[in-house]
């Protein structure tokens, strides 16, 4: 057994820099393709928290005829308003399950503004600046288009 050990040999600087280069080259490749499908998922996220707000808002609508106001805001879907136009069938239960308001992905409150016959929902994106481009895109829907 001594014998073994005796003519066993170690690897070389060169041989662990390489194999070393070789790891980071591949955890470069995944990473990057892991974080830009992390950014798909928090756009898509935010996608589907608007669907279920519009869910709530056209359940509004439907029971009262009229979105709510900007001055009502979002908040009209978990309590009732008790400013003009007050709703007149408000659903006892609210329009959220949970009885919370969805931010979105980024951690920021969704802009809502509305006259009461239209509205418009967004999200401002990854940068919560309006514009931008790729994740820092604006996601925006317009319920009168």
């Amino acid at each position: 057994m001594f014998r073994r050990l005796k003519n066993a040999h170690g690897m070389s600087l060169i041989e662990i820099m390489i194999v070393i280069v070789i790891m980071a080259m591949i955890a470069g490749l995944i990473g990057r393709n892991v974080l830009s499908q992390f950014e798909k998922s928090k756009v898509k996220t935010t996608q589907l928290q608007m669907d279920a707000l519009k869910t709530a808002l056209q359940d509004y609508y439907l029971d009262n005829g009229s979105y709510p106001t900007t001055e009502q805001g979002l908040k009209a879907l978990v309590d009732k308003p008790s400013s003009s136009p007050e709703p007149a069938n408000y659903s006892p239960d609210g329009y959220l399950k949970g009885k919370t308001l969805p931010k979105d992905s980024w951690g920021r409150d969704f802009i809502y503004e509305a006259d009461g016959a239209s509205y418009t929902l967004e999200s401002y994106g990854k940068d919560g600046k309006v514009g931008g481009a790729g994740y820092d895109l604006d996601i925006i829907f317009k319920s009168n288009e």
